[in-house]
């Protein structure tokens, strides 16, 4: 099922998210340009991947707001000199484990 393949794309990008942000605040990541670039990378690829998600898995999760994770993506890959580092922290922080959260969930169910 490609829909598995996706939703595992995006657990390895928020791992890695994880990964690049363990043990660092939110100045870390406003005076790394590295580090964001790197995060930028992994959400554009979560973006990504939930846009070529099977329109019935959306249906059966829509506890999941597919179109905002698809619209951050957008924000990022098309605003990228504007990224606002406030919105990136809390997508980090608050978005990112509920997502993780979400997606082993479904994951475990197919």
């Amino acid at each position: 099922m490609k829909d598995r393949v996706y939703l595992l794309h995006i657990l390895e990008s928020i791992d890695l998210v994880e990964e690049y942000m363990r043990g660092k605040s939110k100045e870390d990541l406003e005076e790394n340009q590295e580090l964001q670039d790197a995060i930028i990378r992994r959400i554009t690829v979560i973006g990504e991947a939930v846009k070529n998600i099977s329109e019935e898995l959306k249906k059966a999760n829509t506890t999941i707001p597919w179109t905002n994770i698809a619209g951050t993506r957008d924000i990022l890959v098309h605003k990228y000199f504007g990224v606002d580092l406030n919105m990136l922290w809390i997508v980090i922080n608050e978005k990112l484990p509920d997502l993780k959260r979400k997606i082993r969930s479904i994951v475990q169910g197919l």
